[in-house]
């Protein structure tokens, strides 16, 4: 679902369904084959699933296999996600991925291997609900820690606060990844208590997950319903990992038409402006899977946030002399790059002689971040005022063990749940480790490390409650407030200005990471808390996953910075990746730590004058429209998201995805319940990983740029 700029793509699910929020009247029609879809039913998703007395006793929820296999699923979509991510900010959670592919790859496995030896101890024996329950919070905790390196890491290369290649800076990447995950990991467990047990948050996404799992191991129906499932899943991943890898190698006849060159060449000159624009098609598999799972809302409210700022507002700035183009003169074609954005230049440049990107980048960031704030508010509002007399209660009871007999609530057996000693000894070495770490890496005292630990603290809980309540994770966006505070610190103590931009996203990266990994980890420990798998289990599935991600993440952003240096270097144009997320933690940098503000004034009095508007759009939602037509009301954060990404043609191909998939689930319904996940998990992981492959093959130097071929696509400019 939306989060500002690090769009985090899951099903819109009616609890257990991945059924579009666009047609909730749909009705489903189901053959018998199609029962285990039927997950959704009476259960009160409050409480644990019943315990079924004809199901044998699961032994083994903690297995070596279940952990492995989780780790390796998870790193498949950690490697995608920021493949994605460095391209538009748009990232999809392994949950439901993982349960599935986890599903499909151990119950081969336990009917494979014997259950005697080693190897049978290892990878043998039966496969239950709880230990599938494993094996997808493993691949959670092992995916996730992404949004650091597709955000704030990115921007202090940007500005020149590390060294010229990250390779150089492993250990410093590896340090701040572990700062923010494990801090995160640790205090996730009191929040299962408080917002799972205590409060009784829905968790869409996750509860989806459980009631996925159940399903799969409910008898033959199960079996039939997983196989077509895992099918349909593998074959779409394997025809996209194979698309993307061939399509390098021939982009603009396979990946990429740009019609605008195309017509230009054949004598329709004007049209080139077209192509300048970025208006061109892209056969993109991982977009229109990102189009399904987002739905007919957030797809065309981002494609009309792109129709806004690069069909009508872009142009006309250009007309008008408020924004510029930049062009080589040694070309003999009228090629012109609008998407230019170095914060490098003279403020008088910036303010003067921007680029439309540049101009376009205040709008975008001030109405995704009015936009989030006002409906986290609003949204959270109601649930806040209810809880007024057992917040402090509640709060107590975190640290207070008692038996499932004493607190009815929690039924988890005292054996099974996580010790109090585990993770309050926890967080206390994760945050002696983490001031260690940022005081000697990063030049922040004690102080301020606290303080950069406590806002991560304070957004999870924002975060959890948000995901918790309405499945819209707003961590990135919230964080940003780290930045204002830890701004006006560097103001105020006299800061020179790289060393208040290197504080201000350090501090950043810290807080907006701890919450992101305490999000993620509580909703996990919801789905364990449904299928009664044990919360201790889980917790070491996390641990072990979060080793995992530190090390992936992190050679997974120097392998892509590598192949491609344009992500740390905004002045290399063209670029395939245009880091959205980059550009708005940067900008945001530069505005609360700059002596003065470098934004053209036209461009500021547009970004308020937007920014109150969609505040009032948030107003009229909440308070006078009917929640049965919230979907018809334009999700300004996608519009702003479109101001900010500087390619058009995942727009387009997201409102292709989310179209088709609407026209599907009405003809088709059952078909649609079936297959829509699977095949649209596919064609993200599918493409994600394929563009990790061909990161690799640009490292070795064996890619299409080096052997491939440049039919169709314009001179001079980056195609594929």
């Amino acid at each position: 679902m939306a989060d500002p700029e690090n769009i985090h793509v899951v099903p819109a699910v009616n609890n257990d369904r991945a059924s579009s929020n666009d047609y909730p009247d749909e009705k489903k029609h189901h053959s018998e084959e199609d029962l285990a879809l039927e997950t959704f039913d009476d259960h009160d998703v409050s409480k644990p699933f019943p315990i079924d007395p004809h199901a044998p006793e699961e032994t083994h929820q903690l297995t070596v296999r279940a952990v492995f296999v989780g780790c390796v699923l998870g790193a498949v979509v950690g490697a995608s996600n920021i493949y994605l991510g460095l391209k538009t900010g748009f990232t999809f959670g392994p949950q439901l991925f993982g349960a599935l592919f986890g599903f499909a790859i151990l119950k081969a496995i336990s009917k494979a291997v014997p259950d005697s030896g080693l190897l049978g101890k290892l990878f043998g024996g039966e496969f239950g609900p709880k230990e599938n329950c494993t094996v997808q919070t493993a691949a959670t905790a092992s995916g996730g820690l992404g949004i650091l390196f597709v955000s704030a890491i990115p921007a202090m290369y940007r500005m020149h606060l590390l060294s010229d290649e990250p390779q150089k800076d492993v250990g410093k990447l590896i340090a701040m990844t572990v700062t923010a995950g494990f801090f995160g990991l640790f205090f996730a467990l009191p929040l299962r208590k408080y917002y799972i047990v205590h409060q009784k948050l829905t968790f869409p996404t996750p509860a989806a997950t459980a009631y996925t799992i159940r399903s799969l191991h409910s008898g033959k129906a199960g079996a039939i319903a997983a196989r077509k499932k895992s099918l349909a899943l593998l074959y779409t991943f394997a025809i996209c990992f194979v698309y993307k890898v061939v399509s390098g190698y021939a982009p603009g006849v396979l990946y990429d038409w740009h019609i605008g060159w195309t017509l230009y060449r054949i004598g329709f000159t004007s049209i080139i402006a077209l192509d300048n624009y970025g208006w061109w098609i892209e056969f993109t598999p991982a977009f229109y899977g990102a189009g399904m799972l987002s739905g007919l809302n957030a797809s065309w409210s981002f494609f009309g946030g792109l129709l806004l700022a690069w069909g009508i507002i872009a142009p006309s700035l250009v007309k008008n002399g408020l924004a510029f183009g930049s062009s080589d003169p040694d070309v003999p074609y009228p090629i012109v790059s609008y998407m230019g954005m170095s914060f490098d230049k003279d403020p008088s440049e910036l303010i003067n002689h921007p680029s439309p990107r540049y101009w376009l980048l205040w709008p975008g960031v001030l109405i995704m971040l009015l936009y989030s704030f006002a409906d986290i508010f609003l949204s959270l509002l109601p649930m806040i005022l209810s809880m007024r007399g057992s917040v402090l209660t509640s709060l107590k009871n975190l640290f207070h063990r008692t038996e499932p007999g004493e607190d009815d609530e929690d039924q988890t057996p005292l054996a099974d749940r996580v010790p109090t000693s585990w993770w309050t000894g926890g967080l206390l070495l994760s945050t002696i480790m983490c001031c260690a770490i940022l005081a000697t890496q990063f030049h922040m005292n004690v102080g301020e490390a606290l303080l950069a630990l406590l806002l991560g603290f304070l957004f999870s809980f924002i975060g959890v409650q948000s995901s918790g309540a309405t499945d819209v994770n707003p961590v990135s966006t919230v964080a940003k407030a780290s930045q204002l505070i830890f701004g006006g610190i560097g103001k105020g103590t006299g800061m020179p200005t790289q060393e208040a931009y290197m504080f201000n996203l350090t501090a950043g990266v810290v807080s907006a990471g701890a919450a992101a990994q305490a999000s993620d980890m509580t909703g996990d420990l919801k789905t364990g808390y449904l299928l009664r798998a044990k919360p201790r289990n889980q917790f070491i599935a996390q641990f072990c996953g979060s080793v995992v991600a530190v090390f992936l993440t992190t050679g997974l952003f120097i392998l892509f910075t590598k192949a491609s240096p344009c992500i740390l270097d905004a002045s290399i144009e063209p670029c395939t990746y245009g880091a959205p997320s980059v550009a708005a933690w940067q900008a945001v940098a530069v505005a609360v730590s700059s002596p003065s503000l470098p934004v053209p004034p036209s461009s500021g009095y547009t970004a308020i004058a937007l920014g109150i508007f969609s505040v009032i759009c948030v107003c009229i939602k909440h308070w006078w429209l009917p929640k049965k037509y919230w979907h018809f009301m334009p999700n300004w954060n996608a519009i702003g998201l479109g101001f900010v990404v500087p390619n058009t043609y995942y727009g387009t191909a997201m409102i292709v995805g989310a179209t088709v998939n609407y026209f599907w689930a009405k003809r088709n319904p059952g078909g649609y319940d079936m297959y829509m996940f699977a095949i649209a998990a596919g064609l993200l992981a599918g493409e994600g990983l394929g563009g990790v492959f061909n990161a690799l093959l640009a490292v070795i130097g064996v890619d299409g740029g080096k052997h491939g071929t440049a039919i169709g696509c314009p001179a001079f400019e980056f195609c594929g």
